[in-house]
């Protein structure tokens, strides 16, 4: 079986901060883990078809932010671990770089670009997930509303990502940056080689001073043929999610979702003039708040940033969610100012943990027998004799969900048997002795 941690070590990366060395000390744990699921020239946009809107900005169509509700003047704690971060992941919506008619907001992308290339100045790692490229092959082609099939939003995505990429490398060249491009399916998250393949390929972006700009490969992906009328979800179906996952994946310090409004708010600030910005989250998935609904343009939402959240403060990393039209908002929250919303981390995983709980697809379900679940929660691995059934076909090696009688989700684990081999061995007097889950490889659903 793979060892528990197996991700790749960082190579001649910066020194760690200590705040975040604390972090990691105290997540140790010995039983089963538990875890809840402005300075550049304007350039000509490739056929964005609208060049006076893509070179200014209008400033005065910001509104003043009221101060954060519940959150200190300032806080010693997230500016030490902002302000030192070593490693940063940078996630810019689609209403960040594109206007409502789809067209690019160059200001706005270029503010992104010149913050990442401080932050490679001094000497931290900066990532990019960027949307958009739907967006800009939309305008290319001239269509009046967003696409509306899926073999259509995959043709946008193929005219449009070339298109975008092309900016960014251009205001990176500007300032002596160079750029790398990446584009993501679930697969590369789902294949556990090809998972830490990427994983190698981002440090030695990082070890050579790039920076690397990620976008899901929405030309090829299969998210919404796979899952549509299934009732399951993809590993990743927005950038929000996939953002966190790379923080994750990284070990990243900070990642900072960039979005149009100034951070979770206590209601939807375009509809309702008296809603306030919540400077402190603690737990994403109890924040109590109203955030449904999308963006304009883009597939995330408020909901969906928060679930990201979440998942990124499980690898150790602290988000922040942020303006990206206001001009000054990226760098003061990189500065460590009380500027959006700020989640804190919360005790992190091991890499292969995270891995197990959000980067793969199960390949079957285990449903527990009667009693089963507790005896997991107890820090017990899981036998033959607790298993009642189990659903679809999978091989040892392989991650499956873990289900009590009723359906509802227990965990997931890595199975250390064939499926055939788990039925056999539940029928079997002695399955108490036929470990099926090793206490290590299982993940617990938080409750």
């Amino acid at each position: 079986m793979t060892p528990c941690c197996d991700s790749p070590p960082r190579s001649s990366a910066p020194p760690r901060s200590r705040l975040r060395s604390v972090v990691r000390r105290s997540a140790v744990c010995n039983g089963p883990l538990r875890c809840t699921f402005g300075g550049l020239p304007p350039v000509a946009a490739a056929g964005c078809g609208s060049r006076s809107r893509c070179e200014a900005f209008d400033v005065s169509q910001l509104q003043p932010v009221p101060t954060p509700e519940g959150a200190a003047a300032a806080s010693p704690v997230r500016r030490e671990a902002i302000a030192t971060a070593d490693r940063v992941v940078l996630k810019v919506g689609t209403g960040v770089v594109t206007h409502d008619d789809g067209t690019i907001a160059l200001s706005r992308l270029f503010r992104v670009v010149e913050s990442a290339s401080r932050l490679r100045r001094e000497g931290r790692e900066v990532l990019i997930v960027t949307s958009g490229a739907v967006g800009l092959g939309r305008v290319a082609l001239q269509l009046p509303e967003p696409p509306a099939t899926a073999a259509l939003k995959q043709t946008c995505a193929a005219i449009g990502q070339s298109r975008l990429m092309e900016l960014y490398q251009q205001g990176f060249a500007r300032l002596g940056v160079t750029c790398a491009q990446i584009l993501i399916t679930w697969t590369d998250f789902d294949d556990r080689v090809r998972y830490l393949n990427l994983h190698e390929t981002l440090q030695s972006l990082f070890r050579l001073g790039v920076v690397p700009v990620v976008n899901e490969n929405d030309a090829i992906s299969l998210n919404d043929r796979v899952y549509r009328g299934t009732g399951k979800r993809p590993i990743f179906d927005d950038n929000d999610r996939l953002g966190a996952l790379v923080a994750s994946e990284l070990a990243a310090d900070l990642i900072v979702l960039l979005t149009d409004v100034p951070g979770v708010m206590t209601a939807d600030p375009r509809r309702d003039p008296d809603a306030r910005l919540v400077g402190r989250i603690d737990r994403p998935d109890e924040h109590g708040l109203d955030v449904d609904g999308r963006s304009g343009l883009g597939r995330g939402g408020m909901a969906s940033k928060l679930e990201a959240a979440r998942l990124a403060s499980r690898g150790g990393c602290h988000t922040v969610i942020a303006s990206g039209v206001d001009p000054g908002a990226l760098d003061r929250v990189l500065a460590g100012e009380e500027e959006g919303t700020w989640i804190p981390p919360r005790a992190a995983l091991s890499s292969r943990s995270r891995w197990i709980a959000y980067c793969s697809h199960p390949r079957g379900t285990l449903v527990l027998a009667e009693g089963g679940a507790e005896r997991l929660r107890g820090g017990e691995s899981l036998s033959a004799a607790d298993v009642a059934r189990a659903e679809g076909e999978f091989r040892r090696g392989d991650v499956v969900e873990v289900r009590a009688l009723d359906g509802s989700l227990v965990g997931r684990g890595v199975v250390a048997l064939d499926s055939r081999l788990v039925l056999q061995a539940a029928s079997h007097e002695a399955g108490a002795g036929v470990q099926v889950v090793g206490r290590e490889h299982l993940i617990l659903k938080e409750s």
